[in-house]
């Protein structure tokens, strides 16, 4: 399986394109300037590119089987202003349709999973504010998905509420729109067992044209 992953540069997306190469498939990484960037993998084939422009994904993707979208809105390794993850989604639907690739996942947040009946994570009373402005997006872009993602085979996938470096452990629980928690009530996976996640979802998919959420 051929993978165009966008946003090649973010921390996560790194662990993604590993895990992606670490299992047999070829990988393009699309960022926005290559001479600047830091190839972190000699197997990986970098190329610029706008994430949040139609055509560029398009040309990017041509003859690829899958693209990850792996941006994030906050100024990346490849530098340049933080992109836009609703003007995202609707390139990348557009884009992937140009290029007649079927299959899309996202990488998502998990402020807009459900914490109880009806409540978002986002809308609780301790919700970070630094982080609410990006958790609002995520969920404003999740609805385009929804909306307007249409033919394609997309998967929107939520990490659980804490995620950060740590080891790949191979191991992970899925839900659906619910806040994923251990038996201690915390919400937390790595970043190496979200890429498994994400790539387990791409070789064996089981959560076309909706939402999934991973966590320990």
């Amino acid at each position: 399986m051929r993978i165009v992953v966008l946003g090649a540069g973010g921390a996560i997306a790194r662990r993604i394109v590993r895990e992606a190469l670490n299992r047999g498939h070829p990988v393009t990484g699309v960022v926005r300037d290559p001479s600047g960037f830091q190839n972190y993998d000699d197997r990986l084939t970098v190329v610029k590119g706008d994430a949040t422009d139609a055509a560029s994904i398009a040309a990017v993707s041509a003859g690829a089987n899958a693209i990850v979208n792996a941006i994030s809105p906050r100024t990346a390794q490849d530098s340049g202003p933080p992109s836009s993850l609703t003007g995202a989604a609707r390139a990348l639907i557009a884009g992937a349709r140009q290029a007649k690739v079927p299959r899309i996942v996202i990488v998502g947040g998990a402020g807009s999973l459900e914490v109880l009946p009806g409540q978002q994570l986002v809308d609780s009373p301790d919700f970070p504010v630094g982080y609410k402005p990006e958790a609002l997006a995520q969920r404003d872009a999740l609805e385009i998905y929804r909306r307007d993602g249409g033919d394609l085979e997309w998967t929107y996938i939520s990490p659980a509420q804490d995620i950060a470096a740590g080891i790949r452990t191979g191991t992970y629980r899925t839900s659906g729109n619910r806040l994923l928690v251990d038996d201690k009530g915390h919400s937390r996976i790595s970043y190496e067992d979200y890429a498994v996640a994400v790539i387990d979802e791409l070789e064996r998919p089981e959560h076309v044209r909706r939402r999934m959420s991973v966590a320990y």
